[in-house]
């Protein structure tokens, strides 16, 4: 029973839907030819009725699930009604009304790339949704790897000039300008750090002078007004000088008039009793 009232319900409503259309009149047809249209708004009317039938494929086109074949179609109808918008956009100028070129926008991809590409099909033709994945068209998108020329020995030593070699760094001048300038500032550095070190060795002398004439620090007197002589080691005195003296002679005696024999056993023996 239920069944039977859903059938008649459904046939009322298509009855009441045809009566509506039925009182409307009949649908107006799209022209085949733009220039057909003599109207700027039913020229208008036309154009966004083809952008909505090509926003309905653009959505169903996005199903991979179609098939090759029906993918195929669906591709070449949108690009069908999109080079008929262009045509509508150009009748509309001629109508006088406004640009719609200048104002469109490119149709891009998820990644904002401009998807319109070449092909054997002809200028323009653009490629969408699942289409983009059909076999042949894969490869368009595909970006082919950039190949690595290795240079030859002799293409490298063709790009070499004198310029390599710094021939001609000294030609316009720049170069000796510069080191002049370099060599000015390390001759300034150096006659300061020479400066300075000879204020120190000048102090160091008269601190010398002062501490006192013949003293500890090693110097040698001399009339006033001389500089004096300061010893920065210990020097040996006269007693250490004659005793060393003494021994370099006795020891070339000992090698004159004794043999190496004897020498070693003497110098064990004084090892044995802790002589020098």
């Amino acid at each position: 029973m239920a069944r039977n009232e859903e059938k008649a319900q459904s046939m009322l409503n298509r009855f009441l839907a045809g009566k509506v259309e039925e009182k409307k009149g009949p649908k107006a047809k799209r022209p085949y030819l733009a220039s057909e249209c003599r109207d700027l708004v039913e020229a208008d009317k036309w154009r966004s009725q083809i952008i909505r039938e090509v926003g309905k494929k653009v959505m169903e086109i996005q199903n991979e699930g179609l098939g090759e074949h029906r993918i195929r179609d669906l591709n070449d109808e949108i690009n069908k009604l999109i080079r008929e918008k262009g045509h509508w956009e150009r009748r509309i100028k001629e109508l006088g009304g406004p640009d719609y070129s200048r104002t469109t926008s490119k149709v891009t991809d998820s990644k904002g790339m401009e998807v319109a590409e070449m092909t054997g099909k002809g200028r323009g033709y653009t490629y969408f949704g699942a289409a983009k994945k059909l076999p042949g068209v894969k490869e368009l998108f595909e970006a082919e790897p950039v190949k690595q020329v290795r240079r030859s020995r002799y293409a490298m030593h063709r790009s070499i000039d004198p310029d390599y070699y710094g021939f001609r760094d000294e030609e316009d001048g720049v170069l000796e300008r510069v080191e002049e300038e370099a060599e000015k500032l390390m001759r300034m550095q150096a006659v300061l750090d020479w400066e300075e070190k000879e204020a120190e060795r000048q102090a160091a002398v008269k601190s010398g002078a002062v501490g006192g004439k013949g003293g500890a620090g090693g110097g040698t007197g001399g009339a006033e007004g001389e500089e004096r002589f300061i010893a920065y080691v210990p020097l040996p005195d006269q007693q250490a000088i004659e005793a060393k003296i003494l021994e370099m002679k006795r020891t070339d005696l000992l090698s004159k008039y004794t043999s190496e024999a004897l020498m070693h056993q003497q110098a064990e023996a004084k090892s044995l009793l802790n002589k020098k």
